[in-house]
């Protein structure tokens, strides 16, 4: 064990997208100030062969994680029986070697929390979701929060103001996400033929996961608007869907059909060349219809200087600048929607503008470095005694 301690790392899911994305940068964080991270994830991904090629220890156990999909009898059932045996597993592992601290990224992983509490072990949740529903889950989520000792971390004001309103003995900490934008600077050459994209078209994108949140029929009802004054444009929906989800893909399928869109979208999936698919695209889509806490898509978008029409639906309004750095638009505005894409697709040249303002704040507002000193001071100060 280093000499600091060793941190446990609890995460939701085992897929490579925003959360877990910024969680990779936290545990490196933690390593550079001398902790011995172990990172437990509840299945196999793209996630653990990122983190691996890192160097950081991964553990693959079933954490119990909180799904809609189990809000019946029997998926409640099912999920105590996971909580336990991941509560041995954690009970287990710090008798063999005690946790400095135990690091829950989202809140969909509980366990982490409770064990921490009832083992005297010091707690951080990293708080990337804006829950609204069911109401016994948000009443009992904010229990959660408020019974631990260390303020938690979330990821915007939005969330902050969603959560702080329930809570009454913790305040939040916003630190908001930041990355490394490298792979997002450069250019296009060659980038076409390798991502399979048609050069010849004007490419509008989403990028976000599968569910009922993330607005990918929205999605298609403005690419609908869109091609009849671009016949030219294609719409890009990149993302695979959560466990439970799958139904959502006939949706989307039955609607390119009967929509005749055929020629328009392509479903792409889960990729894991987003840069480059970005950096194809004239246009990014953040058409999310449930709170969207800080999306790191939309910081990826901005560094690859493509303006981004998104919806008011929580972190994107930190993000964006209304009318420099893209367009703002209410949940379910079809028509405004459409507007500001086909806009954009008419206006190169002020598109083009509006990308660069983007990428600029991106760089100057949410720089890696940014975030990676603002967690070194939060850690410093919950543990302090340990960087003394």
């Amino acid at each position: 064990m280093s000499q600091k301690g060793k941190i446990i790392f609890l995460h939701s899911s085992s897929e490579l997208y925003g959360a877990s994305k910024i969680l990779i940068y936290v545990i490196e964080i933690f390593r550079d100030l001398g902790y011995s991270p172990l990172l437990v994830l509840p299945g196999e991904g793209p996630f653990r062969v990122e983190v691996e090629k890192r160097g950081i220890e991964v553990a693959i156990v079933n954490l119990g994680i909180l799904r809609r999909k189990y809000f019946n009898p029997f998926g409640i059932l099912n999920r105590i029986r996971k909580f336990l045996k991941a509560y041995r597993y954690l009970n287990e592992l710090h008798k063999k070697e005690p946790f400095t601290l135990v690091y829950s990224n989202t809140l969909a992983v509980i366990v982490g929390a409770i064990f921490a509490k009832r083992n005297k072990v010091a707690h951080i949740w990293h708080i990337h979701e804006m829950i609204n529903s069911p109401k016994f889950l948000v009443r009992f989520l904010a229990r959660q929060i408020d019974a631990t000792e260390i303020r938690p971390i979330v990821v915007s004001e939005s969330v902050a103001a969603h959560w702080s309103k329930l809570l009454s003995n913790v305040k939040p900490e916003v630190i908001h996400n930041g990355i490394d934008y490298t792979p997002f600077l450069n250019g296009t050459e060659g980038l076409f033929a390798k991502t399979g994209l048609p050069e010849d078209r004007k490419i509008v994108t989403m990028i976000g996961r599968i569910n009922p949140g993330k607005g990918q029929l929205f999605f298609l009802k403005m690419a609908k608007e869109v091609i009849k004054e671009h016949p030219d444009a294609l719409f890009l929906i990149v993302g695979d869907p959560y466990p439970g989800y799958e139904y959502l893909l006939e949706e989307i399928g039955a609607f390119i059909q009967d929509n005749a869109l055929g020629k328009h979208v392509m479903d792409l999936g889960f990729r894991s060349d987003v840069p480059n698919l970005l950096k194809c695209s004239q246009v990014f889509v953040l058409p999310s219809v449930l709170p969207d806490s800080f999306p790191t898509v939309v910081l990826e978008a901005m560094a690859a200087a493509k303006p981004v029409v998104a919806t008011k639906s929580g972190g994107a309004m930190e993000m964006l600048v209304e009318g420099e750095t893209g367009f703002l638009i209410d949940i379910e505005d079809v028509n405004t929607g459409s507007e500001h894409i086909s806009y954009l697709l008419s206006h190169a040249e002020k598109a083009k503008e509006m990308g660069l303002r983007g990428r600029e704040r991106v760089l100057q507002e949410f720089s890696y470095g940014q975030f990676a000193q603002k967690m070194e001071k939060y850690i410093c100060q919950i543990l302090p005694e340990k960087n003394n």
